[in-house]
């Protein structure tokens, strides 16, 4: 394990680095040194050839600081607002950072909307691909001044795996405050033991997570947990970090075995099926009984009507929708070939039956394979070669 490690940081040559609100902040604002320091290695790693995207949480913390309130506020609007004056004050550090090495930066303000929309997707990556090809460093938050529930990604350790999904990185380094996944809760627990590889996440893995967020973050280590299945599911390995430990990212690089590395999937998800899988949000539910499930689990099928036992929720066509089994257990997502009343309709019916009852049938399968995802632990994408 410990030389498959060092392989993936030796073939490394497009990367996403996740910076936490812990790691940027401190008593009276933005931790500077820490800025500085994160700048230097980014440009080092650059001049080595690497690709460096970095994902940069610490705006809202900043402006809290700023303006001088004493904790996070819990209205949005004083939230946003925090935001908007925290985030002019982290990206003028970092160009100024940066600069000392001969490096431009650019800021990208996304919201999770930005990413549904497959034309917007494919724009926002060509503009990563447009600043890469210029040796400009992309620093990318969450644009929490116009965020809300329906269009928020949730936290940054969520965005980071987004954007290293969208851009086919090789590999998300995540510089936390702590040294990665302990058995506990170390900040509170003294008898913690620290897991340096996991090789698959499980249930029993994401129960050790702390969902302890830090004091000016929105995320814990559960969090980066799940950005880690993300990336893993395809094909790409994460590391959680002490972003605070001297050269953290040229050790890593140098072959130095710090923080938790996470094992991912041998086999690479196609970007289109992460897509699906990962940034759009399910608008529902089909309930899918013990035949359809084995069809598609164990041998590569589409989701037909006849499967189907129950739809919840409303959603129109081209939308994304998790298929579960008669016991809510979620075994996957995909795109609908028909609406939730259609749907509602022609459930339990052969693919034949399907114009006599709706009077037009455009497609034999609800869901297609090619735009279905299978995320369950019992059959996690068999059959997606």
């Amino acid at each position: 394990m410990n030389e498959y490690r060092k392989i993936c940081f030796d073939r490394a040559k497009r990367i996403v680095v996740k910076v936490g609100s812990g790691v940027l902040t401190e008593d009276n604002g933005l931790n500077l040194k820490v800025i500085r320091s994160i700048s230097r290695q980014v440009s080092f790693l650059i001049d080595q050839g690497i690709e460096v995207i970095l994902v940069s949480s610490g705006a809202m913390a900043s402006g809290i600081k700023k303006i001088g309130l004493p904790k996070r506020p819990d209205e949005i609007p004083k939230r946003q607002a925090a935001a908007a004056v925290g985030q002019a004050g982290l990206i003028m550090e970092y160009e100024k950072s940066f600069a000392r090495y001969k490096k431009k930066v650019a800021q990208m303000l996304l919201t999770s909307d930005g990413l549904t929309n497959r034309k917007r997707y494919l724009n926002a990556r060509n503009t990563l691909y447009t600043l890469l090809s210029w040796g400009v460093v992309p620093i990318i938050n969450e644009n929490d001044t116009v965020a809300v529930e329906e269009i928020k990604f949730g936290d940054n350790d969520n965005l980071a795996a987004m954007i290293t999904l969208l851009m086919d990185a090789d590999i998300l380094v995540s510089l936390t405050d702590i040294d990665g996944l302990y058995t506990k809760d170390p900040r509170s627990n003294p008898d913690a033991v620290f897991i340096p590889v996991v090789s698959d996440i499980k249930k029993n893995i994401e129960k050790l997570a702390s969902d302890i967020p830090g004091t000016l973050g929105t995320g814990g280590m559960l969090s980066k947990i799940r950005a880690a299945k993300k990336v893993g599911s395809a094909g790409i390995p994460m590391v959680i970090a002490k972003g605070e430990k001297p050269n953290i990212l040229k050790r890593l690089f140098s072959g130095e075995e710090y923080g938790t590395f996470f094992v991912p999937k041998k086999e690479k998800l196609p970007s289109r099926k992460c897509w699906i899988a990962f940034t759009l949000k399910s608008r529902g539910v089909i309930c899918i009984d013990e035949g359809a499930a084995k069809a598609i689990l164990k041998k590569g099928k589409s989701l037909l009507p006849s499967g189907i036992v129950r739809v919840d929720g409303e959603f129109s066509v081209g939308e994304a929708v998790e298929f579960t089994t008669d016991g809510n257990e979620i075994l996957g997502v995909g795109l609908v070939n028909y609406s939730a009343p259609e749907i509602r309709k022609i459930m339990g019916l052969n693919s034949a039956k399907i114009k006599t009852c709706l009077g037009y049938k455009p497609y034999d399968e609800v869901i297609h394979r090619d735009n279905l995802v299978i995320t369950s632990e019992c059959g996690m994408y068999e059959g997606e070669k």
